[in-house]
C-alpha cells in the first residue's frame, strides 16, 4: 500500500486534543478500593490524583469532564492553579470567582436550568474574597439549585499560593464532612490533580485534606501503546512491527510522553514518509537519539535527579528497598524518576536509567579508555589491580572536596565515584554492575560481573586502625565464600593520607582467599 500523509501528530508538548493528536484512554485509573473515577464522582467522593508532569493527567480529566457533561444532573467545572503560586489572597480568589462563575453559567445554560436567573442574581451579589466566602457560595448554590451535582476538578493544585493552602484544603474538608451523609451536597465531588500526594500534606501539624481517596495515574499498557501507534498506521499505511511496539513499551515502561516522543522520532526522523514497516532496530536508533536530546521533559526532572543522585544510583543498581516516607525516595517518586511496588523500588523506565546514569557518570566518562590492553588479562578477564590503581590516580586528580559535603568524609561519595569508574566497563552491555547487593551473609558494596567472572569490592572510610582488618574479614567470610570467588578487593578511603599521595596495593591471604587492598588518600 502507498504511504498517506498523517492527519494528526504524536503529542509531546501539552494536553492531547484527539482531533489533532493520537490519543488512547488510560486504563485502570482507580482508588485504593478499586473504584474508578466515575464511581467515585457518583458516590460524591473527594479525591486526589497525583502523577509526574507530562504523564497524561490533565488530558485524562479534561476528557472525563467532557463525558460527564453528557449527564444533565452534573455541573462539572475544570480549574487550573498552574499560574497562581505567587498571587496574593485577593487576586487568587478573584481569578477563582471568574472561572467558577463563567463555567457555572455556561453549564446551567446548556442544561436549561430553570433556576438560572436566581443563580445569576446570587453570583452578582456574592464576591469571593477568602475561603469562608467560597464555602458560603457552595452552600447557597446548593440551596438554590435542586437536583444538580456540582463537581470541580482542579489541575496543577500544587500551584496554590502557599499562604492559602491550609485555608483552602480545610474548607473543602469541612464541606465534605458537613454534607457527607446528605444527598444534597453543597459541593458534590472534588478532584485535586497535582504531582504531590495532597492527602499527605501536613499543615499546622495536621493533614487538612485526609478525607480524600488516593488515586494513582497508571502508565500506558502494552495495549495502549499498540493502539496509539495503530492510529498512525490507519492514517498513513506505515505499520509498526509487533517487536517494535514491544521494544518501545519495554524501553519506556509506558511513560506517555516518552511513548509519544519516540513515535515522533520514528515517523519523522528515522523512517519518514514511507509505508515501510518500523522495526525493532528503528526503535533502538530512536532511543539513542532521545537519550542525547535536549527537551523540556528531561529538563523538568533533571534537577530532581541531581538533587538525590546517590539515592538514584543506589536504585539503579538494585541497592535499596522501598522505604515509605523516606524524603529522598519520596521526591524521586513524586517526579516519576522511580517507581515502587511493595518492597521493590526501581527506576521508572530504562530510558531514565540510561539517560541519568550517563549524566551522573559524565565527569568520569572519557577518563577510562576501556580499550587499553592494560585493563585486561591474557585470558580475557579484567585486570582489576590496574583498574583500581588508575582509579586512585583519578581521585588524586579531582581532589578531596567531593568527599566533604559534611564535616566528616562520607563513604557513599567514594562508593559512588568508584561505581561510576567501573560502570565504563559494562556501559555497552559487556557485563553487569551490582551496587549494595545482598549475598549469603550480608550486602556487598560493589560486584562487577565481566565475562561471567565476579569481581567483588568492599569500600570503607578509614576511621580507626582496624578498618582494613574488619574489611578483610567481612569480604572473605561474608562475600567471597558464598559467591565462590577466590579473589577480592578492598578500597579504603583514608582521610589521614593526603589526596594524591599514592600508596602501594597490599596483598592479603585470608581463608584461602587472595585479597588486594588499596589505601586511597582523601585528606585535605
Amino acid at each position: 500500500m502507498n504511504y498517506r500523509k498523517p492527519k494528526r501528530i504524536f503529542e509531546d508538548s501539552g494536553t492531547v486534543d484527539p482531533k489533532m493528536s493520537y490519543h488512547v484512554e488510560l486504563e485502570n485509573v482507580v482508588n485504593t478500593k478499586n473504584q474508578d473515577i466515575k464511581t467515585m464522582v457518583d458516590m460524591g467522593r473527594y479525591f486526589s490524583i497525583f502523577a509526574p508532569r507530562q504523564s497524561g493527567k490533565t488530558t485524562f480529566f479534561k476528557r472525563f469532564s467532557s463525558r460527564l457533561e453528557k449527564d444533565p444532573a452534573y455541573v462539572s467545572m475544570f480549574l487550573s492553579f498552574q499560574a497562581y503560586k505567587n498571587l496574593d489572597r485577593q487576586r487568587f480568589y478573584q481569578l477563582i470567582q471568574k472561572e467558577i462563575y463563567n463555567q457555572l453559567i455556561n453549564r446551567l445554560n446548556a442544561v436549561n436550568c430553570s433556576k438560572l436567573d436566581a443563580i445569576k442574581a446570587c453570583l452578582d451579589s456574592h464576591n469571593l474574597t477568602d475561603h469562608i466566602s467560597l464555602s458560603e457560595l457552595f452552600e447557597e448554590l446548593n440551596r438554590i439549585i435542586e437536583f444538580k451535582k456540582i463537581v470541580i476538578f482542579i489541575d496543577e493544585f500544587d500551584g496554590i499560593p502557599i499562604n492559602e493552602l491550609e485555608n483552602f484544603l480545610t474548607t473543602l474538608r469541612e464541606l465534605y464532612q458537613k454534607y457527607k451523609e446528605r444527598t444534597d451536597k453543597a459541593l458534590y465531588s472534588v478532584g485535586l490533580l497535582g504531582i504531590r500526594n495532597i492527602t499527605k500534606l501536613i499543615v499546622g501539624g495536621v493533614s487538612p485534606f485526609n478525607i480524600a481517596d488516593q488515586v494513582k495515574l497508571p502508565p500506558f499498557t502494552l495495549k495502549n501503546v499498540r493502539d496509539l501507534y495503530a492510529q498512525y498506521t490507519d492514517e498513513t499505511n506505515q505499520p509498526f512491527a509487533d517487536e517494535a511496539v514491544k521494544k518501545v513499551f519495554n524501553e519506556t515502561s509506558g511513560q506517555p510522553w516518552l511513548v509519544n516522543r519516540l513515535g515522533t522520532i520514528l515517523t519523522v526522523d528515522i523512517k519518514p514518509e514511507t509505508a515501510d514497516p518500523i522495526t525493532k532496530k528503528d526503535v533502538e536508533k530512536a532511543v539513542e537519539i532521545l537519550l542525547y536530546e535536549e527537551n523540556s521533559h528531561f529538563d523538568n526532572i533533571t534537577e530532581k535527579a541531581k538533587q538525590y543522585k546517590e539515592t538514584f544510583i543506589d536504585i539503579v543498581f538494585d541497592g535499596v528497598e522501598y522505604i515509605p516516607g523516606d524524603e529522598k525516595q519520596s521526591l524521586l517518586l513524586t517526579h516519576g524518576l522511580i517507581k515502587a511496588e511493595g518492597k521493590k523500588v526501581q527506576v521508572s523506565n530504562p530510558i531514565y536509567q540510561k539517560r541519568f546514569t550517563r549524566m551522573f557518570f559524565g565527569n568520569i566518562a572519557g577518563k577510562v579508555d576501556v580499550s587499553f590492553t592494560r585493563y585486561y588479562l591474557l585470558d580475557g578477564g579484567l585486570n582489576m589491580k590496574r583498574v583500581l590503581i588508575d582509579f586512585e590516580k583519578y581521585i588524586a586528580q579531582i581532589g578531596a572536596t567531593a568527599f566533604y559535603s559534611t564535616n566528616k568524609p562520607m563513604e557513599v561519595t567514594g562508593k559512588f565515584q568508584l561505581t561510576a569508574w567501573l560502570y565504563q566497563f559494562v556501559s555497552e552491555g559487556t557485563g553487569e554492575l551490582y551496587y549494595e547487593t545482598r549475598t549469603g551473609h550480608g550486602i556487598m558494596d560493589i560486584m562487577l560481573v565481566y565475562k561471567n567472572r565476579k569481581y567483588i569490592i568492599e569500600t570503607k572510610v578509614k576511621r580507626y586502625q582496624g578498618t582494613v582488618d574488619e574489611a578483610l574479614e567481612q569480604i572473605a567470610e561474608k562475600y567471597l565464600l558464598p559467591e565462590r570467588v577466590s579473589h577480592g578487593y578492598i578500597v579504603i578511603f583514608d582521610p589521614k593520607t593526603r589526596v594524591g599521595e599514592l600508596c602501594t596495593p597490599q596483598k592479603h591471604i585470608l581463608e584461602g582467599k587472595e585479597i588486594l587492598s588499596f589505601n586511597i588518600g582523601i585528606g585535605k
